[in-house]
């Protein structure tokens, strides 16, 4: 068993007790509390950016021996999203350690790796490890559990010299599949894009003892967080997710049906039934999705309200853009419920990606064989956003990795991710860290001059 005291441990477990929890409003996050840690945990100051009253972000750059060498940024965000403490087992913020798990909110998103990538990078502070050609960035980054608006894209918008780099690394880890010709570790290498959308309707306040002919709001914007909340999508296969598929070693007949449109639904029943956490993954990967996650209305129970309106996360596949949204808007609820509502655009972004091949790719595979025995991995689409995007759209090659033992499942992580009882076992923590610090290493020797 891991040691709980390794310093990936201890400062992953500081950083779940920071309690940086960001509920979307420009007065949470409070990420200028894992600054501190994270600055008391590397001994330097860094470069600290805040986009507003304690929405802080931290930067260090180690210069690399070689100007003309490619620079490396290590990203990890230091903000978690909210709780539910009822529904947990263990306190969401006491980072205690309880049979071989590290307990809390943030546990496996992300702050796991961003301790790893600091654990890292304090060796490359302490010259513990050789110095690089290229330059070593380290950006804990606030706000991204809300778009990363006040960190990732305020950084680069105001000191993108601070962060600038050829190549990134960052979420979402994954644990290993096993498949037929072994484990595979898979590596974030694109992801759908956040369009969420804003809708509204409008009606005449009246007194609610008198509902006759009264036009509440409420009425049209219920019927449509039922409609989108009834309907499955249309499945559509990119080429990202058949590569996904094709990685995963199944048998013809069931590769056939997890990349054929017509198919793939009576594939996600199936998978229902033993992984629960796997189908829903599968079922996101491959279609638009609309979720609607809330609605607001009305004054007091006798007041008919004249005003409804809610959030719309919509994340997009590959090839897909505003004009797929509208078009699956208009699909679903049909010409006079559409009509009745307003959509106002909160994020309208397309899906990004890094082809899994060239410099950082062979790197992470060197390093996998080191620590795991095995260069096996799988390019993965995954259905959220993250940081990496911002990075994309400027040219970087980024990618999200990490390594799991035995205790951790793809499905149970799913399962946890802004979930209830997040927890990521004392193995993975180190395991991560290995792989990270391999990775980081072998960038640096394939990145080097030739004799």
């Amino acid at each position: 068993m891991s040691d709980p005291t390794s310093a990936t441990v201890r400062l992953c477990a500081d950083l779940i007790r920071a309690r940086c929890v960001n509920d979307g409003s420009p007065e949470s996050g409070h990420e200028h509390r894992a600054v501190e840690i994270l600055r008391d945990h590397l001994g330097v100051a860094g470069e600290v950016v805040e986009s507003a009253p304690g929405r802080q972000s931290l930067v260090v750059r180690i210069p690399g021996t070689d100007p003309g060498a490619p620079s490396l940024c290590l990203m990890g965000h230091t903000d978690v999203v909210p709780v539910t403490e009822s529904g947990w087992s263990q306190d969401p913020f006491g980072g205690e350690v309880r049979d071989g798990y590290l307990w809390g909110r943030g546990a496996v998103d992300m702050l796991n790796v961003t301790s790893a990538m600091a654990v890292v990078t304090g060796r490359y502070l302490r010259g513990e490890l050789p110095p690089l050609p290229g330059d070593l960035i380290f950006f804990a980054v606030a706000d991204e559990e809300a778009g990363g608006i006040l960190g990732a894209r305020h950084v680069l918008e105001e000191r993108p010299e601070l962060v600038e780099a050829e190549y990134l690394l960052t979420e979402i880890a994954m644990p290993t599949i096993p498949t037929p010709g072994g484990p595979v570790i898979p590596v974030t290498a694109s992801e759908k894009g956040p369009a969420w959308r804003r809708y509204s309707s409008r009606g005449v306040p009246g007194h609610a003892s008198q509902p006759h002919g009264r036009i509440s709001a409420l009425v049209p914007a219920a019927r449509a967080v039922a409609r989108f909340a009834d309907d499955g999508g249309t499945a559509e296969i990119s080429d990202e997710w058949r590569r996904f598929v094709a990685g995963l070693g199944l048998s013809p007949d069931e590769e056939r049906a997890m990349t054929d449109p017509d198919r793939i639904d009576e594939a996600i029943d199936r998978l229902a039934v033993e992984d629960p956490g796997f189908a829903r993954w599968v079922h996101a990967c491959t279609r638009l999705t609309v979720t609607p996650t809330t609605l607001h209305s009305g004054v007091k129970a006798n007041v008919v309200p004249d005003v409804a309106d809610g959030d719309l996360d919509v994340r997009v596949l590959p090839g897909q853009d505003a004009a797929s949204v509208d078009e699956h808007f208009r699909k679903v609820l049909g010409p006079d419920l559409y009509d009745d509502l307003e959509f106002d655009i909160i994020l309208d972004e397309s899906a990004t990606a890094s082809a899994p091949e060239g410099l950082l790719w062979e790197s992470i595979g060197d390093a996998a064989e080191a620590v795991a025995g095995h260069r096996r991995l799988l390019p993965a689409l995954i259905p959220v956003g993250t940081d990496a995007r911002f990075f994309r759209r400027r040219g970087t090659v980024a990618y999200g990795v990490g390594l799991f033992d035995e205790r951790m499942s793809f499905g149970d992580l799913l399962t946890m991710f802004h979930g209830n009882d997040e927890r990521v076992s004392l193995g993975s923590l180190d395991l991560t860290t290995a792989l990270l610090a391999e990775t980081v290493g072998r960038f640096g020797e394939r990145s080097s001059p030739g004799p």
